[in-house]
Formats: C-alpha cells, structure tokens, sequence
C-alpha cells in the first residue's frame, strides 16, 4: 500500500517536471548547448517512461462488465471470454479443476451461494467451454470430468483416450501438427476461437480435420475383444466432408458478393454473416476466399440494410485477430465510422462493437483517433439505445487506452454523458462510467474537466452506498484525482468520505482496500487528516 502511494506521487511529480521541461525558454536563458543538450536527453527520458496506470484492472473490469451483461448475447463475447481466461490462467483443464474445488470451498465457507457465486460458477462454465470441456458446473458432486458414456476401463490403452478428454475416442480425427482427437471435443476448442493445437501449444497451420481410420478400427477391435461397445455417433459419417463442403459453399457466396444481381448480393452477404457467426473456421475460410475486401467494398453500398450486414458481418470476421489486421487494412474503419454516424440503431450498435473489437490491436486505436471516429462514438454514448451506449462505452475505453485519443474524447465532449450515466441509476452503467473517467483522469485535460465539486460529492456518493464494483471504482477516481489536486480531496471530507473510506480499507474488495489505504495516506500527509 505504501509502495502505491509512493508510485502514484512520484507520477504526480513526473508529469509536473516534465510539463515544465516542454515549456523552457532556452533562448531567453542563455544557456550553452551542452546544458540544453542534458536538458533535452531529460525530457526525452521522462517521455519514455511510460506511466503504468491501473490499465491492466480496468480492462479485466471492463471485460467481465461485458461478459456478465445479460442482455448481450453475441458472438464476439468469446474473444473477450478467451482473453479473460488468459488473464486470469484459467485455460487448462488443471486450472479450472483447481478452481472448481476453490470455490466449492469458498460456497462452504459462505454457507451457500449468493448473487457474486452464481456469476462466478457462470463464468467458469463458460471458461470451461472455450477450453472444450463438455461439463455443466456444480459444486454439490465430487471435483471430477463429467461422468462418460464410454469404456471405463483402467486398461484403455492411453492412445485410444482424447487428450482433451482422457475418454476413449468414437471419431478420432488428425490436426495439422498430427495430434488425434475427439472430433466433437476439437471442434469445441476451434470454435473457440482456438487456433493451437491443445497438446503441444503450436499454432495450426490450417484447421482441417482429417479422419484417422486406422486408430479408429484398432480402437473397435479392442472393445470387441475386450466385450464392450462404443457409443454411437449418428452424425460420423456426414462430419467426414464437412469442411469441404462448407469450403465450396463460401467460396461461391464470396463470389456471389460482387454479383451485379441486388437479391443475390443480399442473399450472400446475409449467408456470410451467419456463417462468420458460427466458429473461428469459418472466419478463415471467408478471409482466405477474399471475402474481406468485398465485404469492405460494400460498407459504402448505398442501402441501410446492405449496410448493417455487411458491419456485423465485419464484426464478426474481426473476432480472428489476422483479421483485425486485414479489416483495417483494407480500409474499413472510415466506412464503419460513417455507419456509426448515420446508418440505422442496429447498424449503429455493430458499427461500436467492430471499432471495439478492432481497436484491440493499438495501431488500430490510432486509426480510430485519427479517423475521427471518437466523436460519433459519444454521440451513441449520449443518445443510443441502451446496447448502443453499453457498446460505445466498451469502444471509448478501449480507445482511451492510447494517450491521445483521451485528449480526442475529452473534446468530443465525453464527460457529460459519463456524468449523466453516474447519476442514472436505471441504466445500471456505473461502473462503465468510472472505469472511463478513472482513464481520462490520469490527462490534464480530463482532469480540469472533471474536477468540480459536483462531481466529487456524486464521487463520495457512491463511496458511501454504491455496490463494491462501483466503490472500488470510485476510490480509484478520487485516488488520481486527489494526487494531483489536494483541495478535492478537502472537499471529498467535507463532503463525509472519511468513515465510508476507512470501511472499505478493511472491507471492500483487494483492489478497492490498496485503493482507500492510498488514499486514507495521502490525506494524512496533506494534513487534512490526523
């Protein structure tokens, strides 16, 4: 706690020398060149040092705000479930096993479950998903993989067993490193956006699943010497030609993306944003057929509908993170943003959440920025639906994240809306809200903007009675704010922040405890308090 605090004055300092370094009068000084030369290799150094915020908390914060949204459902969830599962090493099967016995501890402890356990048990479901375990979550049972209706035999010989699964194979099938396994159990890891192969870790080369006859009949003549039966799979034999037929299909429906016919066109475009949908292969084989560029093409058809397929078509491609580049390079992010500005509610909303998605890679949140893509995003924020302001929320975080994009929204005029999002409580966007300003807080700009005393005492309001998430938050805004003007944090006391700070330094969550000790520190220092 006290190495935090030390952190956040040495950055308070930090911008304060190096803002005083930019304006040096050197000609009016007088001074020779080998002082301005050390002055200069001064500056240069403190540019460099890049400040490390709370960067890393917020974007976990924000990615569990989407993840426990309920009333979005959409596909590009799963690229946000996948990097979650990364941050938090929860991706192996060992990890969410040790997981799922932690928290049916924890459940014990609790004597039964609550609103927080019943969203904690859902998300690890959902990591248990992308991680291809077939498996519904409870902590009532044993810790075990579900219970399969396969040989259950301890002299399975160990390359008959799926290596996801550890149960012996019906359909075993070849990836591209040569790895067999259960056709339904690879599948689920590639459509989880998966593109490694689950027992060595290296990257496939292409997504093809090939049948392995061989291993198939030596493990069928196994359980016929050994008296027992494998479950039967209606689908093995149509799985086989699968991919190739889906192979042809996209291919023609590319094709059918330049058609000179309108209902075909149409019909394609609808196709392959149902297909993009569907699983991570699909996204490849559409970009390897060219279906990108054409796609980009007809952002700019002039029909609204044409339009707001063709967006979340793009949206969803953007879930591959090849294709965030090839997307961007193609030109599409001036067109999405036009769509952003005037295209219809739907089209509106896809148009956010593709800037989203796209800006997870940086040079993308540059383009964005310099495209001017910021503004229209806060028109959303103000004025959307209520998924079209949950969307440009996510978006203007994300872009936020690059210095100069936060002086960009600042002057879109983003800080009313966040403001009006803290003081409406129905629209249950609190978090979203802080987590932004907590972003814009750390710029000059942004901090001459929102350090008023109304804003302080909504600050103190929510301190005092918003949920631990919204608490958490609030304490880390007036944290950065009170770093740099200490007058705010005068005005926090006397606005009562005391006693409910000094409650969440003992009882609030990890982050929201370094937080208030932070804090409860620096006013002690300043004086303000004993």
């Amino acid at each position: 706690m006290e190495s935090e605090a030390v952190m956040c004055r040495f950055h308070a300092v930090y911008h304060k020398v190096n803002h005083a370094l930019d304006d040096i009068p050197y000609d009016k000084l007088g001074v020779s060149i080998e002082v301005k030369e050390q002055v200069e290799l001064m500056r240069m150094q403190l540019k460099r040092a890049k400040r490390r915020t709370d960067t890393q908390d917020m974007e976990l914060a924000m990615d569990m705000m989407v993840i426990f949204s309920k009333k979005d459902e959409r596909n590009a969830d799963i690229a946000i479930l996948e990097r979650l599962a990364n941050k938090l090493e929860l991706h192996t099967i060992a990890e969410l096993k040790a997981e799922k016995t932690a928290i049916a501890k924890l459940v014990k402890q609790r004597g039964g479950y609550n609103e927080t356990m019943h969203q904690i048990v859902d998300l690890l479901g959902k990591f248990k998903q992308i991680a291809g375990i077939d498996e519904t979550v409870s902590l009532d049972g044993p810790i075990s993989t579900r219970t399969p209706q396969t040989c259950q035999s301890p002299l399975v010989p160990h390359e008959f067993l799926c290596p996801i699964t550890l149960e012996i194979m019906t359909d075993p099938v070849i990836v591209a490193t040569g790895q067999t396994y259960e056709r339904d159990s690879i599948r689920k890891w590639l459509n989880s956006n998966h593109r490694t192969c689950p027992k060595t870790g290296q990257t496939l080369e292409n997504l093809s699943l090939a049948p392995n006859f061989a291993l198939r009949n030596l493990i069928l003549q196994w359980c016929e010497k050994n008296n027992l039966e494998l479950p039967k799979k209606d689908s093995y034999a149509s799985s086989v030609n699968y991919s190739a037929e889906i192979m042809e299909e996209i291919s023609s429906l590319v094709l059918n993306l330049s058609s000179s016919q309108p209902n075909v066109r149409r019909d394609a475009i609808v196709k392959i944003r149902m297909l993009s949908k569907e699983n991570p292969e699909n996204r490849i084989f559409i970009a390897n057929d060219g279906g990108i560029p054409r796609l980009v093409q007809l952002l700019s058809y002039p029909d609204s509908n044409i339009q707001e397929h063709t967006v979340t078509a793009l949206l969803n491609l953007s879930i591959d993170e090849t294709n965030k580049r090839l997307i961007a390079r193609e030109g599409a992010i001036p067109a999405i943003i036009e769509i952003l500005q005037n295209g219809t509610d739907e089209a509106r909303e896809n148009s956010a959440a593709a800037l989203f998605s796209l800006s997870m890679l940086d040079e993308n949140k540059v383009l964005v920025g310099n495209f001017n893509g910021i503004p229209p995003l806060v028109a959303l924020l103000k004025n959307g639906t209520m998924r079209g302001k949950k969307d440009a929320a996510t978006a203007l975080f994300n872009l936020s994240l690059n210095q100069a994009n936060k002086s960009r929204a600042i002057k879109a005029g983003i800080i009313p809306p966040l403001l009006h999002l803290l003081d409406d409580k129905n629209l249950g966007m609190i978090d979203e809200a802080l987590s932004i300003l907590l972003l814009l807080a750390s710029h000059p700009e942004g901090r001459n903007e929102i350090g008023r005393l109304s804003f302080i005492e909504t600050l103190v309001e929510i301190i005092r009675n918003g949920t631990p998430k919204n608490k958490e938050c609030a304490v880390s805004v007036l944290l950065e704010l009170g770093l740099n003007n200490s007058s705010l944090i005068l005005a926090a006391l006397q606005f009562g922040v005391y006693e409910p700070l000094r409650e969440i330094s003992i009882s609030g969550t990890n982050r929201a405890q370094r937080k208030a000790n932070s804090l409860l520190q620096h006013m002690s220092k300043c004086e303000h308090i004993p």
